[in-house]
């Protein structure tokens, strides 16, 4: 019983076997021919799940072919399209095979599973090329926005020569498939994805990006689509700034410099860093680390500065640049003031490409844009330019002093992220970035700006005192948070 797998495909051979097993209650049939092992759950999900092993098995003779060639996985309804020496419809419980006629798999189509086989690339961009009836999934064919989109990935993550390989090989086949029009159409796009001038022949606003020099990542732009929906229906209280005058105002500056530069792991003590602030000048051991410091303090302790904010993409990565500049201006190597020009990543997490940094920025500003309360701006942008890395270095702080700028300009309070509560901040982050939850990510920075919202005092060393009964320069293990409001 245990070594029966999950889907056993009927046969004359087997049929003596099956019968057995199923009288003995070890099979059930779920389909004509089909049998599963799996007694209790739907047979749409089993056949779902097993969909590449029943089509090797029932079908050996099929080329996965056109969309599903692409996409590699039924769609979301359940419909996959193959290609074999004969047109037909096989339904299945949660389980739609399209068969088309057509040409038996050529040399480089690749084998997928089993017996199955996929249309190599240069085949599969052609068939998606061809005339489809229905639509949506009903469609064999990707529509053109997502065969661009699908070929402009490829151009971003292979490059030119490769795609210039894949229409060279089409070249080759076309004839063999009877798709020379198909051809005409495949050269045209890759040539116009390839331009320097915009074609209006192009639809998809990821490739009409290429095209224009300004290319983006597709899958943050699909990130930060989703962080705007999240932001924009919640609601979301005030809190006013509690620091009205110069001196509150730059006291909370100097402790949001600290914390800001602690969570990268530049860390000194609290002493050490009014020495710095106070006196301007690095400590002797640690040039850089000072300046990180000083760096940032330059930034966030200046009202007017803070309350500079992107009217336009363009503006905002000007802002960038500029402040970036000033934050690690000691640290040459780093190049301050530039972006990128080398890959980064923090553990199995690729930021955006160094090519794709500014398309992208760029595009996300869009949402950016949209969003109306001062929260809902700061926490959007605050996650994009945490999420892009745009720089080599100094990007979390980057992300946190764009984030305050956009509630300084309305006079609402800044957000610390005490040491205490790094861990909720990365993780809240990470999770976002992984699993896609906004609202966890939401939920934190909130919780975040309430506790900012009580850090106000005219005497440094009195904030200071505050702080420490909030338990905020404590690790994550040592305590948790404690939002104290003042008498």
């Amino acid at each position: 019983m245990n070594r029966l797998q999950e889907i056993i495909i009927g046969s004359k051979e087997r049929s003596k076997e099956i019968g057995k097993w199923e009288k003995q209650g070890l099979l059930r049939k779920i389909a004509p021919r089909v049998y599963t092992s799996s007694l209790e759950e739907a047979p749409e999900k089993i056949i779902r799940r097993n969909w590449y092993r029943l089509i090797s098995d029932l079908f050996p003779d099929a080329l996965l072919s056109h969309r599903s060639a692409l996409e590699r996985m039924p769609t979301p309804e359940g419909h996959l399209y193959l290609t074999r020496s004969y047109k037909g419809l096989v339904e299945l419980p949660g389980l739609t095979l399209h068969f088309s006629k057509g040409p038996e798999p050529l040399e480089d189509d690749t084998l997928f599973f089993g017996n199955l086989k996929a249309s190599g690339l240069s085949r599969a961009y052609l068939e998606n090329l061809q005339r489809s009836k229905g639509s949506g999934e009903e469609s064999k064919t990707l529509n053109r926005e997502q065969l661009e989109e699908k070929i402009e990935g490829f151009l971003r993550v292979k490059g030119e020569q490769a795609l210039n390989e894949v229409r060279d090989r089409a070249k080759v086949i076309a004839p063999v498939l009877g798709m020379e029009k198909e051809l005409a159409e495949l050269n045209q796009l890759i040539t116009d994805l390839l331009g320097t001038g915009l074609s209006k022949r192009i639809v998809s606003p990821i490739a009409r990006a290429r095209v224009l020099g300004e290319p983006v990542d597709p899958d943050r732009i699909q990130l930060f689509e989703s962080v705007y929906e999240e932001l924009a229906r919640k609601e979301y209280p005030d809190y006013p700034d509690p620091n009205k005058t110069i001196r509150s105002y730059q006291n909370f500056a100097f402790f949001e410099s600290y914390f800001s530069n602690y969570i990268e792991g530049t860390e000194f003590t609290v002493e050490e860093a009014k020495q710095i602030i106070t006196t301007s000048t690095p400590l002797p051991a640690r040039d850089e680390d000072s300046h990180d410091v000083l760096g940032t303090y330059q930034i966030v302790s200046n009202r007017q500065e803070m309350s500079i904010v992107p009217a336009t993409p363009d503006d905002l990565l000007r802002l960038l640049r500029e402040r970036h500049a000033i934050l690690l201006q000691a640290r040459k190597t780093k190049n301050p003031g530039e972006f990128k020009d080398k890959n980064n990543r923090a553990g199995t997490t690729e930021f955006v490409d160094k090519e794709l940094v500014p398309g992208t920025l760029k595009k996300g500003f869009d949402w950016y844009s949209l969003l109306q309360h001062p929260f809902a701006k700061a926490a959007y942008m605050m996650f994009m330019i945490s999420e892009v890395h745009p720089f080599l270095d100094g990007n979390g702080r980057m992300a946190r002093v764009m984030m305050n700028a956009e509630l300084s300009v309305k006079g609402m309070a800044k957000i610390i992220i005490p040491t205490v509560y790094r861990e909720d901040y990365m993780g809240a982050l990470k999770k976002l970035t992984k699993q896609r939850d906004a609202d966890a990510y939401i939920r934190m920075l909130q919780r975040a700006w309430e506790f900012s919202s009580n850090i106000y005092n005219e005497d440094l060393d009195a904030m200071e005192e505050y702080l420490v009964s909030c338990n905020a320069f404590l690790t994550h293990k040592e305590g948790y948070l404690k939002i104290i409001e003042h008498k």
